[in-house]
């Protein structure tokens, strides 16, 4: 298991927890860009006005890269959260496994409007989580997650557990 995923079994509490942080080459094309755009006006402006771009561009895009990847995965208190939004496990359905060959078509052509999507570039599987709620109007999630064979596994059994 990476460092990044773990599994609490012991206190009920958190069962999955992972968090879709921004792997290390996904940071030095915004940074390279930072300090390019920084050493543009560098070099129209004397004095502080020179070095006052580094200062700002460069913390922005670290800012910016760790807020993209704040985002996290879990299950935990029976309900599944994918960032702020949380489903209880009751009304967890079908729940499938995608990697990237099979995220690609359902995050397009078949895409339903409805559906809640939490997509992250970067991360390549994905699960689909069909919803039985009659009430709710979203027909299912998909989310990226990096381990998604195991996530649907643990979901599948925690909403077998509920139903039967």
């Amino acid at each position: 298991m990476s460092r990044n995923a773990r599994a609490v079994d012991t206190t009920g509490d958190v069962l999955f927890s992972e968090r879709l942080y921004v792997p290390w080459w996904g940071w030095p094309l915004p940074l390279a860009g930072a300090v390019l755009l920084a050493a543009e006006i560098h070099m129209g402006y004397p004095g502080v006005r020179s070095w006052l771009p580094y200062l700002l561009l460069v913390p922005l895009v670290v800012v910016t890269m760790l807020w993209l990847g704040r985002q996290r995965v879990q299950v935990r208190g029976g309900e599944l959260w994918v960032g702020e939004a949380h489903l209880p496990l009751e009304f967890v359905g079908r729940v499938t496994a995608l990697d990237v060959n099979e995220k690609r078509p359902a995050m397009g052509r078949d895409l339903d409007p409805a559906a809640f999507v939490a997509h992250r570039g970067w991360v390549g599987p994905a699960v689909l989580v069909e919803l039985t709620d009659p009430e709710d109007p979203t027909p299912y999630w998909l989310f990226s997650t990096r381990r998604a064979e195991q996530l649907a596994e643990l979901l599948r059994a925690e909403a077998a557990k509920r139903a039967g």
